[in-house]
């Protein structure tokens, strides 16, 4: 206030220094007007009227009157402007001022609150600090652990308060901290059902109802769930291990009371999530499996086919053995035995008999049909599969030379292809050499009953004519 009013103090008396600077000009004007005067006519009183003079000298006081007129117009308006800008200012000094009490009085309640904080805190003692001490390091420490993966900290009232800033101890927050530890206590041996919002595996989250065994397991209907990364909140897990997921349903309906936990917390589940499926572990062998399987699947086919034929087979000659006199051609040895009535009884022992066995011959590549191309794929399988193995290895080798051993994950796809298409190769051709087995015995079999036949039969056609021959 001092300020302004000295400012319009200065103010007036530089508005009187003007109007006393305007006199004196005007005074000075007028006396250079009148000097003026007396120079015209000391000059003009050789060539100019005394008239003429004096008309000039009133048109110049009345023109020097008129600027002068303005000029205090003009500065009658700066001082209007002057005082706008004083009125301004003394209102902005109105609110600093009030400001400045305003900072004033809450700096006064500050230093009342600082005092009684000190206060009660010298009140409290070494002991009482110590506690507070204690209290927030086990706060901080069940917060960090807990924090992170638990599944008992899924909301942040189940944590402790963070007493880190804490000065004084207040009874309500040694109440709370107690309260929440005996709550996480409790929540470690209790099942309980929550309605919790869950992301699926396309990111949707959406309210579920979940199962919470303490901060071993959490679990929907048909999924187990885990906390996510990021914001920790709950997924479905990429993939819930088949011994697990039979569980699920029976316990969330509450039908039955038995549920697999992993005391690890999570390190056995994670294990039985990265198993692979059946079909996961066929497509680990890659193009070499594919090649194997397909020819394991094509000798299977080839085999199986050819046995049931050759058990056709022996049914029809077993029916033709049970009726030799009536001869079918839908069977190997009736066809032999229809052959040998053809033929001319005239001949020698020796060529009869060698044309029984051209007649038995001549039905064996039926019997012993697919045979070779079973045995050369069972042949064939363990070395594919053993192709394979190198190629594996190769593939193994360059994931070494480009990113070196220290990720056993980036070895692991060629690994398992070696590994799989050597599994893969010997399974096919074990079951191969099966049916390639038992096609030889089935075909060795009917050969033998034919062979016996006819044999039989050509004994009997000799003894029946050898007498006759004696005769003649």
């Amino acid at each position: 206030m001092s300020r302004f009013c000295l400012t319009n103090d200065r103010l007036s008396t530089h508005r009187l220094a003007l109007h006393r600077l305007s006199l004196h000009r005007l005074s000075l004007r007028r006396v250079g007007y009148v000097c003026a005067l007396v120079g015209l006519v000391a000059v003009s009183g050789l060539s100019m009227a005394q008239t003429d003079s004096t008309t000039s000298l009133r048109e110049a006081r009345e023109a020097a009157e008129t600027r002068d007129q303005q000029r205090l117009m003009g500065f009658i308006d700066d001082q209007q402007a002057l005082a706008s800008a004083l009125e301004q200012a003394r209102a902005e000094n109105e609110d600093a001022q009030q400001q400045y009490e305003a900072l004033q009085a809450q700096q006064a309640e500050q230093a009342q609150q600082a005092g009684e904080l000190t206060e009660r805190q010298s009140e409290q003692g070494e002991a009482m600090s110590g506690l507070l001490a204690s209290l927030a390091q086990h706060s901080a420490d069940i917060r960090n652990e807990l924090g992170g993966d638990s599944l008992l900290a899924l909301s942040e009232e189940a944590l402790p308060p963070r007493l880190d800033n804490v000065e004084v101890l207040e009874r309500h927050q040694l109440e709370d901290v107690v309260d929440r530890l005996a709550a996480l206590t409790a929540s470690t041996g209790r099942a309980e059902r929550l309605e919790l919002a869950v992301a699926d595996a396309n990111g949707d989250i959406a309210p579920q109802t979940v199962v919470r065994l303490g901060d071993f397991a959490i679990f929907s209907e048909n999924e187990l769930l885990q906390r996510s990364e990021g914001d920790g909140g709950l997924a479905v897990l990429p993939r819930t291990p088949r011994q697990i997921g039979a569980l699920l349903p029976a316990y969330f309906q509450d039908e039955s009371r038995v549920f697999a936990v992993d005391p690890t917390q999570g390190s056995v589940l994670e294990a039985l999530a990265q198993q692979p499926s059946l079909w996961e572990r066929f497509q680990q062998g890659g193009y070499v499996g594919y090649v194997v399987v397909a020819l394991g699947i094509i000798g299977l086919v080839v085999g199986l086919g050819q046995y049931a034929y050759l058990v056709l087979v022996s049914m029809r000659v077993h029916r033709q053995r049970q009726s030799l006199g009536q001869l079918q051609t839908n069977n190997p040895l009736g066809r032999v035995l229809l052959r040998f009535e053809g033929m001319d009884k005239h001949q020698t022992s020796e060529a009869l008999e060698a044309r029984l066995d051209e007649a038995v011959l001549a039905e064996l590549p039926k019997l012993e049909r697919s045979q070779p191309m079973v045995k050369l794929l069972a042949a064939i399988a363990p070395l594919l599969g053993l192709l394979g193995t190198v190629t594996g290895m190769i593939v193994t080798f360059q994931a070494i030379t480009v990113f070196g051993t220290g990720d056993p994950q980036l070895m692991a796809g060629g690994i398992s292809q070696a590994l799989v298409t050597t599994v893969l190769g010997l399974i096919t051709a074990v079951p191969l050499l099966f049916v390639q087995t038992a096609l030889a015995g089935r075909s060795r079999y009917l050969t033998h009953v034919i062979e016996g036949q006819a044999s039989a039969t050509l004994a009997d056609h000799l003894e029946t004519h050898a007498p006759a021959h004696t005769v003649t």
